[in-house]
């Protein structure tokens, strides 16, 4: 017999009240090396609920739609920084791409023990070392302006917030509508 939901339950509830008792041989479990107790299922609920109520909350799934929509707006930026942007710049140094700039070390010739004839010397050539620094600049170009976008939406965004803050709440009556609204709801309340 398979260990289901509803063996479960009357299991659990024998265990509580002793009235209910289930033999040990009608339990799908008997003979099993494992038993299940109910402290541990009802701390893995435990468990389960509290998961539910923090991914449930808003700001779980607030910041994993921004998660979403952040990496999209970094594949439109880069976009424009690499195909609108750079080209540009590029053409205006002399047509340098900004990613092929580098800057190669000369090769060194060192001296190393000879592995086949201990005692004497080898000599090998390290081979050069290219520093990037073109992969540096465009990184620094794409930062910068995510940056500036960012910072523009924050603006955009204060913006039409402090619009919704400025607009002024409705009045309130004057005293002598309040008074007749009063005058006439304590009218009502009699009838």
């Amino acid at each position: 017999m398979d260990f289901d939901g509803r063996n479960l339950v009357a299991y659990h509830k024998s265990r509580q009240n002793p009235a209910l008792q289930v033999p040990v041989s009608r339990l799908p479990c008997h003979g099993q090396s494992q038993i299940i107790h109910s402290q541990g299922i009802a701390t893995m609920m435990a468990l389960m609920k509290e998961f539910k109520e923090f991914a449930m909350r808003g700001n779980v799934v607030d910041m994993a739609v921004g998660v979403i929509m952040g990496t999209a707006f970094g594949k439109i930026v880069n976009s424009i920084v690499a195909d609108v942007l750079m080209p540009p710049i590029g053409y205006l140094v002399g047509g340098v791409d900004f990613k092929d700039l580098s800057y190669k070390l000369p090769e060194k010739k060192i001296s190393i023990p000879d592995v086949q004839n201990p005692g004497q010397m080898a000599e090998t050539t390290l081979e050069a070392v290219t520093i990037n620094y073109g992969n540096f600049l465009q990184t620094c170009f794409d930062f910068v302006i995510i940056a500036f976008c960012v910072f523009m939406v924050i603006k955009l965004m204060n913006t039409v917030l402090k619009k919704k803050a400025a607009e002024p709440a409705p009045a309130a009556p004057p005293e002598d509508v309040v008074l007749l609204r009063e005058i006439r709801d304590a009218l009502k309340a009699r009838t």
